[in-house]
């Protein structure tokens, strides 16, 4: 294997934020004193909060506005007399103390990390994802964490890998892989940034998109195999 340095997206790559997120949204919604189901509520909310996010990528909505915003806009769609703010906080909160890995992260993390160093890329909350990293037991085999919170540029933004890849111990241009899961974040970043990536496609989804991932893998456990191939 080429690949020295690796760079992981978190969410729905190594953890599996939808999971998190279905629970942490019914714990929020419990804490402010609705009762029964809320899967009708959550949906609502997740296409809010996509649009919110796709909108904080291209740079027209901070992510302090974004945290609010999104409960904002789902109580109003709803009728709901609850405070944003509030549920932001509870929600946020919580995410640290719902954390679920993706089938294979573990295995995965502690093999790469004896061949070389992996770093977290995230466009999430920065002291919440390091929470979700001590959370989730993977820390030991992380070495870095680039947030673009800190970084003051988010996914796919050439200057957001260029402040991660100032975090490593060492980087070459031609040893460096991207892993994750988003097209329009994760691989069109490395494409941008001339680095290697690796689709993690799950759903096996078709690519649509100007992005082109250097190889691409249904699960976790076939990412070694597919940069070893790289590699020949």
């Amino acid at each position: 294997m080429r690949h020295t340095l690796f760079l992981f997206d978190l969410d729905d790559t190594l953890l599996d934020f939808r999971a998190s997120e279905q629970l942490s949204f019914a714990r929020t919604m419990r804490a402010l004193g609705l009762d029964g189901t809320v899967d009708a509520l959550f949906q609502q909310y997740q296409a809010i909060n996509l649009a919110l996010w796709r909108a904080f990528e291209a740079g027209t909505v901070s992510k302090d506005v974004l945290k609010v915003e999104r409960f904002r806009q789902t109580f109003a769609l709803n009728g709901l007399d609850l405070d944003p703010e509030a549920a932001s906080a509870c929600y946020l909160e919580s995410l640290s103390d719902t954390v679920v890995l993706v089938d294979g992260a573990r295995q995965l993390c502690a093999s790469l990390s004896a061949i070389g160093e992996i770093g977290i890329i995230t466009n999430g909350v920065h002291h919440i994802q390091h929470r979700r990293i001590a959370s989730s037991g993977l820390g030991e085999y992380i070495a870095f964490v680039a947030t673009s919170e800190a970084c003051g540029h988010a996914k796919p933004d050439s200057r957001f890998f260029d402040y991660t890849v100032r975090m490593a111990r060492a980087f070459a241009q031609h040893e460096t892989v991207v892993v994750g899961d988003r097209l329009d974040a994760d691989i069109l970043g490395a494409n941008r940034f001339g680095i290697d990536s690796c689709w993690f496609n799950p759903g096996r989804v078709a690519n649509d998109t100007g992005a082109r991932p250097s190889c691409e893998v249904a699960s976790l456990d076939a990412v070694i195999p597919a940069l070893y191939r790289l590699a020949a």
